[in-house]
């Protein structure tokens, strides 16, 4: 046996490479001390000045490192750790990478121990390698233990609840340090491929979720349907990444609903929702040029909704049993949908949502099927996006040209002449919702008698060019749809207040001098309805009367005449002494109307006229022109079409012409003709007079209508004469052979007719 003295041991560590001595000499003999910093000065100059020993330097602690885990000298382990992190933050030169790979062997054998504080640890020194931008590409290096080890701490079931939270929260830190690294590095495997992100993901669920030991993800564990932990997920993601990218979020989440179309309900509706609320986290224009996209996709999904409710299965083809369709739960879906446009409404400018309603009511169907499976899918279409669209117009713009366009106005009233009750009260909700700029709807609401309307405390501006111009435009389609609507059999309650809402905000809104005597002829145009027509039911005449009462006590407040006021006043008084159903508080029976009861047309011309309005066109009472528009929305029975049909081929047939009697000429017609004869030039002088005076002082409506009507009668000669052209009267050379052949017609054009008959 050989025994060699101290002095000959330390001449032996004198002859170990310089790098090792450094690295010997940064631990202290007590590791409590902790990391020699003098000594470690002298490490980091040495390998700063010697970059091509940094490889050695990292091998020899790695070596240090594990020889210390295993005997469970921890204070070491920090000590060479803290070294390591120094070094990597000093040193940034082409040698690095190989020093980085003792590193990440060291981590790595961290991160495989049992113990806790070891594990965190490892995290620790990973993150901050993960901080540091290095110079140069690594052509080797492999991160996909990292990716695995930290998930799987993300999952610890560690006994202790504190260092199970530790390690859960290293675990996530770990993966941020992994993506971080990874992202921007085109050397290193796509990150975002499935094989990484189904382990990170995953685990990220994981710890968002409040639940304590289940493990979930959103599809595979039906999260979607609970909606509270997805819309809570997205709504970090939301506040987590930048407003600049935030519509890609949405996006995916579009792209997800769409993947799902076939999905239940309760998933469908947990997806709606959660784009719902990130689209109220998201700033103003957050979904980015595909406004319209977005917008399409979510109607898509309504309409596959309604049939999937009105069919009963997820697919047309498969039976009907395959899949248990539940109403409600579709019912609930069209709802989320809904207020899902309306949140997405909300995000964008004004002009935006003007595209945006023009696009929605394009999409509304009109029904022209006779199946009555289709008539109620259209409908519900119907409702469902007019719906849709009053969610789009919640907001006040200052130009009311820009707000209703022709475009957008024209279609809009059309569904105000539907007979769907449903349907033409939510027309009556868009219209008060885009007019009203000032918040005034809900003050004419109930509908009431109010003495003095200052309590209201209405806001009136005066009104605008823009609004001039729109009310010369618009205001006769106008009156003469809420005309029609008051005509309606269904309406009910909320039609008539919403049209007393409607009138009253036209009122304050867009009113000038010549619209208030307009408004005030629509009133008693009203009232002449109610007691005219009487196919109406009992309750809305008194309707129509108790809406006019109430309207007329409003305008003639705001014109600040006092005759007027007092002749509204007295009415009102009278009825509610003799006729209080007749009045907005009590509409309920059947009484004859009439005298006091009622507002007089010329007293309130002269009334008006001594204030300086211009009653000229108060003289003629209102009558709405009717239009193609109005024929061809009021969709008549199947009975009534065929009757029609009937009436008019009766009215034309040759059998009716032959046995009508004809017209007999005698010595007294022609006497009385020549008699008459004589004032013909005075009656034609009178005739004329009258016409030129009809159309310098009849409104412009009237004259439409009378133009109208002779454009119809003309049209109806011409395809009169069209009619015999196509179809003549039998020859009058009669038939030809014995009487036993056919009878052949000739044409009008090849006739021959004596010359005595020809001029």
């Amino acid at each position: 046996m050989y025994y060699f003295s101290p002095c000959v041991c330390g001449c032996c560590g004198a002859l170990r490479p310089r790098y090792k001595r450094l690295v010997d000499n940064i631990f202290p003999e007590d590791p409590e001390d902790g990391l020699v910093k003098a000594n470690m000065e002298k490490l980091t100059f040495y390998a700063l000045s010697a970059p091509e020993k940094l490889d050695r330097i990292g091998a020899y602690l790695s070596e240090r490192l594990s020889r210390d885990v295993a005997r469970h000298r921890y204070g070491y382990v920090c000590i060479a750790m803290e070294a390591l992190d120094q070094l990597l933050m000093a040193c940034h030169c082409q040698s690095i990478n190989l020093f980085v790979e003792s590193f990440l062997t060291m981590v790595r054998k961290l991160l495989e121990a049992d113990k806790p504080n070891l594990q965190i640890l490892g995290t620790n020194s990973f993150v901050k390698f993960a901080n540091i931008e290095e110079d140069t590409a690594s052509y080797h290096r492999s991160y996909d233990f990292f990716v695995s080890r930290f998930s799987e701490m993300c999952h610890s079931s560690y006994e202790d609840p504190d260092s199970r939270t530790k390690i859960r929260m290293a675990g996530i830190r770990g993966l941020q340090g992994v993506v971080r690294k990874t992202v921007n590095d085109e050397l290193q495997a796509n990150i975002w491929d499935p094989q990484h992100m189904d382990k990170i993901v995953p685990s990220l669920l994981f710890n968002l979720q409040q639940e304590e030991g289940i493990e979930r993800h959103l599809d595979n564990h039906s999260l979607w349907e609970s909606k509270t932990f997805a819309v809570r997920c997205f709504t970090i993601i939301m506040y987590s990444i930048q407003s600049q990218h935030s519509h890609l979020v949405i996006q995916q989440l579009l792209g997800h609903l769409d993947a799902n179309s076939k999905n239940s309900a309760r998933v469908r509706a947990g997806i709606v929702e959660v784009i719902s609320e990130a689209a109220v986290i998201e700033a103003s224009g957050s979904i980015g040029p595909t406004v319209l996209e977005v917008f399409n996709t979510l109607l898509k999904q309504l309409r596959l909704s309604v049939d999937y409710e009105l069919t009963g299965s997820y697919d047309s083809f498969a039976n009907m049993g395959s899949k248990v369709i539940k109403v409600h739960e579709e019912r609930q879906l069209q709802e989320a949908v809904i207020k899902t446009i309306g949140s997405f409404a909300n995000t964008l400018p004004t002009y935006q949502r003007s595209e945006v309603m023009l696009f929605i009511i394009g999409k509304i169907p009109v029904p022209v099927s006779v199946s009555c499976f289709r008539v109620e899918g259209s409908r519900m279409i119907q409702i469902m996006l007019l719906k849709s669209l009053l969610q789009v117009t919640g907001f006040q713009s200052t130009n009311i040209l820009t707000a209703l366009p022709t475009s957008f106005l024209d279609p809009l009233l059309s569904f105000t002449l539907m007979e769907d009750a449903e349907i033409r009260l939510l027309v009556l909700d868009i219209l008060i919702s885009i007019i009203d700029r000032h918040d005034n709807r809900h003050k004419f609401s109930p509908v009431r008698i109010i003495s003095d309307i200052s309590v209201l405390k209405l806001k009136v501006d005066k009104c605008s060019r823009q609004d001039n111009l729109f009310m010369k435009k618009h205001s006769q389609r106008l009156y003469r749809h809420i005309y029609l609507a008051c005509k309606e059999e269904s309406s009910v309650q909320r039609h008539f207040e919403s049209l007393h809402t409607l009138l009253g905000l036209i009122c304050v809104e867009l009113a000038n001098e010549e619209v208030v005597v307009d408004l005030i002829r629509l009133a008693l145009a009203l009232q002449d309805l109610a007691l005219t027509e009487e196919a109406l039911p009992v309750y809305n005449r008194c309707a129509i009367h108790a809406l006019s009462a109430a309207y007329l006590n409003l305008i003639s407040q705001l014109t600040t005449v006092p005759t007027f006021c007092q002749h509204v006043h007295e009415v009102i008084e009278s009825r509610k002494k003799l006729v209080p159903f007749l009045l907005p508080e009590d509409v309920l029976v059947e009484k004859k109307v009439e005298g006091e009861v009622l507002f007089v047309q010329a007293k309130i011309a002269e009334m008006l006229g001594g204030s300086g309005y211009n009653t000229e066109r108060l003289a003629t009472p209102y009558i709405p022109q009717i239009t193609d528009e109005d024929r061809l929305s009021k969709r008549k029975s199947i009975g009534d079409t065929v009757s029609l049909q009937l009436e008019m081929e009766s009215r034309n047939s040759p059998e009716k012409e032959q046995r009508s009697t004809a017209e007999q000429i005698t010595f007294e017609t022609l006497k009385q003709a020549i008699v008459d004869s004589v004032n013909v030039e005075e009656l034609e002088r009178e005739r004329r007079r009258q016409v030129v005076e009809r159309f310098q002082t009849a409104p412009f409506e009237e004259i439409a209508a009378h133009c109208g009507a002779r454009a119809s009668l003309l049209q109806s000669k011409l395809n009169q004469i069209f009619e015999i052209t196509i179809r003549p009267p039998p020859s009058p050379s009669g038939s030809v052979g014995n009487g036993h052949g056919r009878s052949h017609s000739v044409p009008v054009y090849e006739m021959k007719f004596p010359d005595l008959c020809v001029y």
